[in-house]
């Protein structure tokens, strides 16, 4: 399969995913949003695949916002169709890790992007905004959910309502991000975590992540609830036995995924 605006290469138990749209500092047109969402199919559907990583071409952007061309010829009708929205949420619901490969500029719907992801990391040249409200816009690619779920509603309304620049340091800091590295970095970075999350059995990443999304939609009595039924289930698996018995006799598990 052959992308236009993507780069889509599967690196061991990697699916790495690159916005190539260099000269329109990797802006997310309707067509690469389209991409995006079959290209995450695609690695969820690849069992080699473990994790999958998304990042910008060249130096300067990670994606710097949608499409302004298109934004600009959006109205009330077609500004309720969930564009960037189902992206973040196909990365939510995807069982595999996805993990965001920040390589610069990180703004609007760019920016909601990263926050589908499950980790983000970025480089010490990464910067983050979300300026809707300067164009006489909200957010509408989940940014106002999201971002205070994942920093706090008070940093939350500080990036919506000022609108201000940060860099990676303060991102650091406010918990958007949770590693900062130099930019030649940040590739094997992700690379190393997704070799990290390759050495689980199969079930245990999947299963993590289900649990954090499905409970923080919940009350905590029931997140705590689920978390005892998913344990117990995966109990009940070769690879529960495994793991102890390879703990136990300090050697590597063999998993089977079962």
């Amino acid at each position: 399969m052959t992308y236009a605006n993507l780069l889509y290469a599967a690196e061991g138990p990697l699916a790495l995913i690159t916005i190539n749209r260099p000269e329109r500092m990797n802006a997310i047109s309707l067509a690469t949003l389209d991409e995006l969402h079959q290209a995450v199919q695609r690695a969820g559907e690849d069992a080699t695949v473990r994790a999958i990583a998304i990042t910008g071409a060249g130096e300067r952007a990670f994606a710097s916002g949608s499409d302004l061309e298109e934004v600009q010829a959006r109205n009330l009708w077609t500004s309720f169709v969930p564009l960037v929205q189902g992206l973040a949420d196909r990365l939510e619901r995807t069982p595999k890790p996805a993990i965001a490969a920040i390589n610069g500029i990180c703004m609007g719907g760019g920016l909601e992007v990263a926050l589908g992801c499950d980790l983000r990391v970025a480089s010490t040249a990464a910067t983050f905004a979300t300026p809707e409200g300067k164009l006489g816009l909200i957010p509408g690619g989940g940014a106002t959910q999201r971002l205070p779920r994942l920093i706090g509603r008070g940093w939350a309304l500080e990036m919506l309502l000022m609108g201000e620049t940060l860099d990676a340091a303060q991102a650091l800091q406010i918990g958007l991000v949770t590693r900062v590295v130099a930019p030649g970095a940040l590739l094997p970075t992700v690379r190393r975590m997704a070799e990290k999350l390759a050495s689980y059995a199969p079930l245990v990443p999947p299963f993590m992540k289900a649990m954090v999304h499905s409970g923080m939609e919940g009350s905590l009595q029931a997140g705590l609830a689920l978390e005892k039924i998913a344990q117990a289930a995966l109990c009940e698996t070769e690879d529960k036995a495994e793991g102890i018995r390879a703990f136990l006799e300090k050697r590597d598990p063999k998993w089977k995924g079962r």
